[in-house]
């Protein structure tokens, strides 16, 4: 039996991904390539976006035509709000939450479809067997049933349960690189942005034990992997929940660099993303401090404007902000800096964009990720006028591309002449080049058809640049064990 996966949205979700890979392969399902050659069809949504949940409903569309021709399971979970849920329980076959995948194997054996599948779970699971009505007290690590469903023929909806995102950590993720990894620290989101669905989605903030988050990264670092990830909503915020209970985030941060220091691989730690208001200089200064913590930082402003950022219920200001980026620059010259921006939120004035835009030229991020706003039911500001029309919205953000890619190629261009420790991580699309990103995760490209490569520390002279991008000659490879800055 083969299944196939389809991943949405941002890291947490790809990390969610790795987690269900395990559980569906630990099943005895082997991954298709293509989607026609499954017999599990599954979707890890993003509700955060509207044109992510577009795609939903293309790939569902053409799973059910599928089913003309063969007999399949289709299933979604991930970040799916209320809203959503409800639509998808009438187009997929299983709708449950990614804090519940224990309880995966036991949704498909109570799934009533006649497939090969279902017989040979029938066959090869020991599992509980209990009917419909006695579904919502059956005690299956204390899974349970919303009483509004039913277990045959029809789609089943776990009810919400963000208190097993505990048992969820526990499961071992299947990675989907062999030298890139993430690791989920925290879910959840307590910050309330008025524009965001992920306190919706997720729920409140939960930190996952320091101890699990630890033991992961060095297994990690012992299997040679060369950039960790560490993932949550506001990963600043790791461990308030736990009221004094666990270490903080900059704690956690020198945890892992001292293991990293002393391990003797090469290797680099990221994190995302951060919130303004809980970053303080104690995680710069960590970063400052350890070899492996990379010098690049990802760091949300949204706003440029004070009266936009109340709207958006950011909790800081400009004056906050710029305080954070200076102590970067003074801490960390080096580092690279990245954001988040939304352009067309409600009620955003051309004052208040050209604040924003004022905001990109004295900040000069490397690269923003910038977005046009897109209404999301369940968000605060679901409930309030979407009075930017498209075309502003469209002009504002080609704009604002437009002036990054000038700040981005006037750093670009202070690289020319040097030698950069690229990570190389794909075959480029400028057919005989491999492309990889640096510490500060600038794009190198560099010719070479030697794919081998992939995966590994490289040495790059930089020649030429261009907006986003840099490319350069191959000068040397990086012995798998030698530390070299």
């Amino acid at each position: 039996m083969r299944y196939h996966l389809v991943t949405l949205g941002c890291q947490m979700n790809k990390s969610d991904s790795e987690r269900l890979r395990h559980v569906i392969e630990e099943m005895g399902f082997i991954w298709a390539e293509k989607e026609e050659d499954a017999d599990l069809l599954g979707l890890v949504a993003c509700s955060v976006r509207q044109k992510a949940i577009d795609k939903v409903y293309t790939k569902i569309n053409k799973w059910n035509k599928l089913k003309h021709k063969k007999n399949l399971v289709s299933f979604v979970t991930g970040c799916v709000l209320p809203a959503d849920r409800d639509k998808f329980l009438k187009l997929f076959d299983l709708v449950f939450q990614i804090s519940e995948l224990a309880q995966f194997p036991a949704m498909l054996s109570q799934y009533g479809v006649s497939t090969p599948f279902r017989l040979q779970m029938d066959q090869e699971l020991e599992l509980p067997e209990f009917t419909k009505q006695e579904s919502t007290k059956a005690d299956f690590t204390q899974l349970s049933f919303d009483n509004k469903t039913t277990i045959t023929g029809k789609p089943v909806m776990m009810n919400k349960a963000d208190d097993r995102i505990e048992s969820f950590w526990d499961i071992k993720p299947t990675y989907n690189s062999d030298f890139e990894a993430f690791i989920p620290i925290q879910n959840g989101c307590d910050k309330f942005c008025t524009y965001c669905a992920v306190p919706f989605t997720r729920g409140r903030e939960i930190s996952r034990p320091s101890d699990e988050i630890i033991a992961e990264a060095k297994r990690l670092i012992e299997d040679g992997y060369k950039s960790i990830t560490l993932l949550g909503q506001n990963v600043n915020s790791y461990g308030l929940d736990k009221k004094g209970d666990e270490i903080t985030f900059a704690e956690l941060l020198r945890k892992i660099g001292e293991m990293g220091d002393a391990s003797g691989k090469d290797f680099w730690v990221y994190f995302t993303s951060p919130h303004p208001q809980d970053m303080g200089d104690d995680v710069i200064e960590a970063i400052a401090a350890h070899r492996c913590l990379a010098k690049q930082i990802h760091l949300p402003l949204q706003s440029g404007d004070d009266k936009m950022l109340i709207r958006m219920n950011r909790s800081h200001n400009l004056n906050d902000y710029r305080r954070i980026v200076q102590s970067i620059r003074r801490l960390i010259p080096e580092a690279t800096l990245f954001t988040d921006i939304i352009v067309g939120f409600t009620g955003e004035t051309d004052e208040q964009y050209e604040n924003t835009r004022k905001a990109l030229a004295e900040f000069k991020f490397n690269m923003a990720y910038i977005a046009r706003y897109s209404v999301r039911p369940g968000a605060r500001s679901a409930r309030w006028a979407d009075d930017v029309p498209h075309a502003i919205k469209k002009h504002r953000l080609h704009d604002l591309s437009a002036l990054l890619a000038e700040h981005s190629l006037d750093y670009n261009k202070t690289l020319i002449g040097t030698e950069q420790k690229i990570l190389v991580v794909q075959k480029d699309r400028k057919g005989r080049h491999l492309s990889g990103v640096n510490e500060g995760k600038i794009i190198v490209r560099f010719a070479s058809n030697d794919e081998t490569l992939i995966g590994k520390f490289v040495k790059v002279k930089v020649t030429s640049v261009v907006d986003f991008a840099t490319e350069g000659e191959l000068i040397k490879v990086y012995e798998e064990e030698n530390i070299e800055a």
